[in-house]
């Protein structure tokens, strides 16, 4: 299969004839795997006679080889398909895998979002991305650890064109007010010693807009941004690099390194927002974070501190 998808990848035509010969199958073999293509994975394909087959839309595939030559700091693991990249990843540091790694698919059947709220994994359109990292010392060496990897993510996007992309606390990017990136971190292990942390990211990459009926919230993707398709395997790389950057310094310096930085990124600084946690939202104005990156609030002419992650954060409607 992912040989076949290789050569159709850049959406020209080829013909069945071609693809068999260079597979070393039928063309009817040919035809059978593009159709479940269609069926499995909703890539849409067309078939023309006297031409072959292309893809309706190109498809920029992770490539093992070109992330291994990359020399990255943590091995990537490159799957097909997964229920959830984070649970791949606490599978394989139970199968003896030792951190850090990471896993990365082509889609996911069951992504997650905070709160529980499923993650639209559609085939080798975005990055699915899922860190296993280890740390000593206990939970608290994980403060303010969510927003630091937004920060690596917006030095990722600027690096990759997307210059609007922005923070909205606790754990989105946004770009034109609109998400095109989110994080979800899971925790096991000793909380006074020697934990694990999935640090799982999710990024629009190259997703088209058809897909919008099935996302409850304003989305963007980068290819909608850039005005281009987007390599996948690039921006793997990238994020890599920024990434363990971020997380060396966070380990040895903490969130309060990151707090004016953090600020001059969040898109909502000095906003009217309106924070849920239960039936009634707080409104109040974004100050900034604290050193443990809880949010800063001033509410009724006093300043307020809120952290946890069942939280949500809007715009006030008067802001």
């Amino acid at each position: 299969m992912q040989s076949l998808l290789e050569l159709l990848q850049d959406g020209r035509f080829h013909s069945g004839e071609d693809l068999g010969r260079i597979l070393g199958v039928s063309r009817s073999a040919v035809w059978k795997q593009l159709q479940v293509f269609q069926g499995d994975l909703g890539i849409e394909v067309h078939r023309v006679p006297g031409k072959g087959y292309r893809l309706a839309r190109p498809l920029s595939l992770l490539r093992s080889d070109q992330l291994a030559a990359a020399e990255l700091p943590w091995p990537l693991r490159v799957m097909g398909s997964v229920d959830s990249t984070n649970v791949q990843a606490v599978r394989l540091f139970g199968d003896g895998c030792a951190p850090p790694f990471a896993v990365l698919a082509e889609r996911q059947t069951a992504g997650r979002g905070r709160r529980g709220r499923p993650w639209v994994s559609p085939f080798a359109e975005n990055l699915y991305y899922s860190l296993l990292w280890q740390v000593s010392g206990g939970m608290r060496q994980l403060e303010g650890l969510s927003l630091v990897v937004g920060l690596a993510l917006v030095r990722t996007l600027h690096d990759m064109g997307v210059g609007t992309a922005g923070l909205k606390w606790p754990n989105d990017v946004l770009v034109d007010g609109r998400k095109i990136a989110g994080i979800l971190l899971e925790l096991s292990g000793d909380p006074e010693d020697v934990c694990q942390v999935v640090i799982g990211v999710g990024v629009n990459v190259n997703m088209p807009m058809t897909i919008a009926r099935e996302i409850d919230q304003p989305w963007i993707s980068m290819r909608d941004a850039l005005g281009e398709p987007v390599d996948r395997n690039e921006l793997a790389i990238k994020f890599s690099r920024h990434l363990q950057d971020y997380l060396q310094r966070h380990q040895s310096q903490g969130f309060s390194a990151f707090t004016s930085e953090w600020e001059q990124h969040h898109l909502w600084q000095g906003r009217q927002v309106a924070l849920s946690s239960g039936a009634q939202p707080i409104v109040g104005m974004v100050i900034g974070v604290d050193s443990s990156g809880a949010l800063r609030l001033m509410v009724d002419g006093g300043e307020r501190v809120f952290s946890g992650g069942e939280l949500s954060l809007r715009l006030h409607h008067d802001s």
